[in-house]
């Protein structure tokens, strides 16, 4: 899968935009604030429907304007496609995809998948299971968007449960005429999302220990574990009625100390990804040096799941990594990338000068244009 072009109005700084891209290595480059990340962030905007800096609508339409505009031309392994999403401060988006209205954002997820990598997640082993759970859901998003469905669903029943358990104190009688049924509905959802979690997790630790593996040799062997808040062993999660039963027994357990806690305390929202070297958290006894190996061969594996199930690799997006990374996995994310769609920002025009083939974009103000001959 490739990215042919881009169209942008009004997203961010970038006024009126259109870029084209190679099929191999593109580097935006320009100084700091000039507009990389933005156009980075239009880019990845399609796979996802959303931006990934968690950023909310206001933000992402220009200052002054009522609307956004994003429009991609893309190959995938089968044909030519096109995406255009328009973004309004005061209404519903519209989304198309091929010249066609689509009435739901599930309709387009999965079409254009991206895989992006920026320095935030190299702190991903280290930070909090908020972190982890994201790298879980913006893999599995992209590429089903039935698992998307159940997380917006999830994430709709959760507000609701958690104002029925804040309005208990004043209205018991409501709470406890209604919340078995919110249960029921919750733990139907939860049971799904950990199901294809744990079968995510399983197929991605195989490839974080192979890429882990060849960065780092084979002193250390990373494994990644899917931990559902239920209490169940990892392989359980995969018979959902199981789980969907243990998860509604928990939701109907211990009432007054959700009541007292104004907040649901069970639920895939608790879960956390495991990640161990020999057996051991790689977030207490890694050192940073491990942390971010394993952080890249987390990003490396979604690429290489995406290519198992679909039959061609996503477009890798790289928002100023190499700088943060040392020489040796420098290199071997240059040897990984190669054959690959690759768009990545960089303030050094001339990274990467003795690799054939790459496109350099000049970025100044929200402008795009070639300033280097392709070699």
């Amino acid at each position: 899968m490739y990215c042919k072009k881009i169209s942008v109005l009004n997203f961010r700084n970038i006024e009126r935009a259109e870029v084209e891209f190679s099929e191999g290595v593109n580097i935006l480059a320009g100084e700091n604030a000039q507009g990389k990340t933005n156009l980075l962030e239009a880019i990845f905007y399609p796979s996802v429907g959303r931006s990934f800096r968690g950023a909310h609508t206001p933000e992402i339409i220009r200052f002054g304007e009522k609307s956004a505009e994003i429009r991609m031309d893309f190959r995938d392994a089968k044909r030519d496609q096109s995406i255009g999403v328009k973004i309004f401060r005061d209404k519903q988006r519209q989304i198309e995809k091929n010249g066609l209205r689509l009435d739901k954002l599930s309709d387009l997820v999965g079409s254009f998948r991206a895989v992006l990598f920026c320095p935030e997640h190299l702190s991903m082993i280290k930070d909090g299971p908020s972190e982890r759970r994201g790298y879980m859901d913006m893999a599995i998003s992209r590429m089903y968007p039935m698992y998307l469905y159940s997380l917006q669903t999830y994430s709709y029943l959760l507000r609701q449960r958690n104002a029925l358990l804040k309005s208990a104190w004043n209205d018991r009688a409501t709470f406890d005429a209604t919340v078995e049924l919110w249960s029921e509905k919750l733990a139907h959802e939860a049971a799904v999302i950990s199901d294809m979690r744990l079968q995510f997790v399983r197929r991605a630790s195989r490839y974080v220990a192979e890429c882990f593996g060849e960065m780092m040799g084979e002193r250390e062997i990373p494994t990644l574990v899917y931990d559902g808040s239920s209490g169940q062993k990892a392989e359980e999660y995969a018979d959902r009625e199981l789980t969907e039963k243990k998860y509604y027994s928990l939701l109907m357990s211990s009432h007054d100390r959700e009541i007292a806690a104004g907040a649901t305390l069970w639920g895939i929202h608790k879960d956390d990804l495991d990640i161990c070297l020999n057996g051991k958290s790689a977030r207490i006894y890694g050192s940073q040096g491990q942390q971010r190996s394993l952080a890249l061969a987390m990003k490396l594996a979604e690429g290489e799941i995406c290519r198992e199930e679909f039959g061609d690799y996503p477009v890798f997006l790289f928002d100023d990594v190499l700088s943060e990374l040392d020489a040796s996995r420098r290199d071997y994310l240059i040897h990984k990338i190669r054959g690959k769609q690759v768009i990545l920002t960089s303030c050094e025009p001339d990274l990467l000068s003795d690799m054939k083939n790459v496109r350099r974009i000049l970025v100044e103000n929200g402008s795009y244009f070639s300033f280097k001959k392709e070699k």
